[in-house]
């Protein structure tokens, strides 16, 4: 059997889907399993995964609707025999290619947004389910092709190499952070559609850091992020002498630091579930207007320090629907503006101890 999974919405969601490969392993061990992918990050995180043979990384949004078309009709030459579009993918484009690659079984959940038009490019549906982890919703699939599931748990599976473990080793060594306790925090979130808008304020984050380092100076913190950051932490260099920013070259060498931190502050991102994936002991989430169960941490514990605008409320906000978060973008910051330094300094304060 030839498997293609589609996984071309977020970095976080390709993570969250490797419960699923590693279930399709298990029940079908001699099957050629590839995944597409959007992001580069995506594929990084996918290395060294023992259940898959291959990843097909393409950037479908920015190469051109004819360079897209190419590629995907190349996949046909590869003849796959079932496609599976992971959870959440609600955009109509994930299905047309899903279509366009070709394979006879085409699976794919069954979202608000649907048309006829959804349900002529795939052959089967399940419906997607708000009240269960996007991991459940995944693994929800596998009676549809006649599997089940055979592993005793499930969790998000990155699989680092021991020179990876050593980059990290060697970085907290001459940081002098070995043995040290020390928090993670990423300022930055995705920024497609308006997903730039759950961010929490740059100047919250700082004050922030500054009451902590203020209170436990021996409890460093180090921030993460890519080039969208890049502005962020050169703001935030400028007013913390004594931050640090990790000269991390992708998401595994992320991953590899994150398995040693002791905390980990973040909105829901992908370096979220990277945080959840590695186990970080005391994880915290800034409630945002995305947030909903299939996205939460899966098979970690987490603290959600709750936004009183949002107060649990996150599916009136954001839908998988294909569209942005619904609010303007002065109601959006004023959203987000409401979750107070004071409130996150007592959480982390908190899971610290």
């Amino acid at each position: 059997m030839k498997i293609l999974v589609i996984s071309l919405a977020g970095i976080g969601d390709t993570l969250i889907a490797t419960p699923l490969l590693h279930e399709l392993r298990a029940n079908f061990p001699a099957a050629t399993i590839d995944v597409l992918v959007m992001w580069p990050g995506a594929k990084d995180l996918l290395e060294h995964n023992p259940h898959i043979n291959r990843v097909f990384q393409k950037n479908l949004m920015k190469c051109g609707r004819l360079e897209a078309l190419r590629f995907l009709w190349s996949l046909r030459r590869e003849g796959y025999q079932l496609s599976i579009n992971t959870h959440p993918q609600s955009r109509i484009h994930y299905r047309v290619a899903a279509w366009l690659a070709g394979a006879p079984v085409r699976i794919s959940h069954e979202y608000e947004c649907f048309t006829w038009l959804d349900r002529w490019l795939v052959t089967s549906t399940l419906p997607q389910d708000y009240t269960r982890h996007a991991a459940e919703n995944n693994l929800a699939v596998l009676p549809l092709i006649g599997a089940q599931e055979k592993l005793p748990a499930h969790e998000l599976e990155i699989f680092l190499t021991p020179a990876e473990d050593k980059w990290a080793d060697d970085f907290l060594t001459r940081a002098g952070l070995t043995d040290k306790k020390w928090l993670g925090v990423h300022v930055g979130s995705g920024g497609t559609k308006n997903l730039a808008l759950r961010r929490w304020p740059l100047e919250n984050f700082i004050e922030l850091s500054q009451g902590l380092l203020t209170w436990q100076k021996d409890f460093p913190i180090l921030f993460f992020g890519g080039p969208e950051e890049a502005v962020g932490h050169e703001k935030i260099r400028s007013q913390l002498s004594n931050a640090i920013f990790p000269p991390t070259k992708n998401l595994r060498q992320v991953a590899a630091l994150l398995r040693q931190a002791r905390a980990f502050l973040s909105v829901d991102t992908a370096l979220m579930h990277v945080a959840a994936a590695m186990k970080v002991p005391a994880q915290l989430v800034i409630e945002t207007p995305t947030w909903n169960r299939p996205i939460e941490p899966f098979g970690n514990s987490f603290t959600l320090i709750e936004n009183p605008v949002v107060a649990g409320r996150g599916l009136d906000f954001y839908r998988y629907d294909g569209g942005d978060i619904k609010g303007t973008r002065e109601e959006l910051l004023v959203c987000m503006e409401s979750v107070k330094v004071a409130n996150v300094f007592n959480k982390v304060k908190q899971v610290i101890n």
